[in-house]
């Protein structure tokens, strides 16, 4: 049997910020585990929403708003947060900003 894995020397390279714009892609979907790259343009941003599973967020670079609940709290590199299925979450953009969001399996 030959075991595949999936190697990413640089995550930054995987999500280009767009003018205006907000790009998401998917790096990794298997085993009930999605991971996604977000990239954000200084302004922009994702409104009040929730998911139906656990989630992680990480910010790789830049600055911005996390919501999570009724907080808002600080976003910037090295920022981490564990959002439980059902947590009303936001973000927005205060200069481009990349994060990588990892869906976990539900509970």
């Amino acid at each position: 049997m030959t075991l595949t894995y999936r190697y990413l020397p640089d995550l930054h390279q995987e999500a280009t910020v767009q003018p205006d714009g907000i790009l998401s892609r998917v790096l990794h979907n298997e085993g009930g585990v999605r991971t996604v790259i977000f990239a954000f343009d200084a302004g922009q941003e994702l409104t009040e929403h929730t998911a139906s599973r656990p989630a992680i967020i990480q910010i790789l670079s830049g600055t911005g708003t996390l919501r999570l609940g009724a907080d808002e709290l600080e976003a910037r590199p090295g920022t981490w947060a564990y959002l439980p299925a059902g947590l009303v979450h936001a973000i927005r953009a205060e200069s481009p900003l990349t994060l990588l969001l990892t869906l976990l399996p539900k509970e």
